[in-house]
């Protein structure tokens, strides 16, 4: 049971920042994604973490409209994933999706467990 919260909604240039928890599942075993999706738009991927203490040991990578702006990180003892963005623009308004799967992938099809969405809204 995969959960998302912190949404909301912001000025440009503000910031949020999402957590994604899951009961039942330890994060750190995981590789955890956000994907988002947009009114009219397909889902894409923001950011993604491969699991802890594997080769890839929980190394990141973001999509390239987020980079320098989105930051993902683990919080073990509380078992949350946290994305923090900053410097928000109006194109990432969107539903928000954490995506929990085996390895770290831009593919929604590699992930088993997804939250409901929380919503960014950026607007004036």
């Amino acid at each position: 049971h995969v959960v998302e919260s912190g949404g909301g909604s912001v000025h440009p240039g503000g910031s949020l920042t999402l957590s994604c928890t899951a009961s039942g599942l330890t994060l750190d075993y995981y590789a955890i994604a956000w994907f988002r999706q947009a009114p009219g738009k397909e889902r894409e991927g923001v950011s993604c973490v491969s699991s802890t203490g594997g080769s890839s040991d929980g190394a990141a990578d973001y999509a390239a409209f987020v980079k320098g702006r989105f930051t993902i990180s683990r919080d073990s003892a509380k078992n949350i994933v946290y994305l923090q963005m900053n410097n928000l623009q109006s194109e990432d308004t969107a539903v928000y999706y954490c995506a929990v799967g085996p390895w770290s992938s831009w593919s929604a099809d590699n992930y088993d467990y997804w939250g409901q969405g929380t919503q960014v809204t950026v607007s004036t």
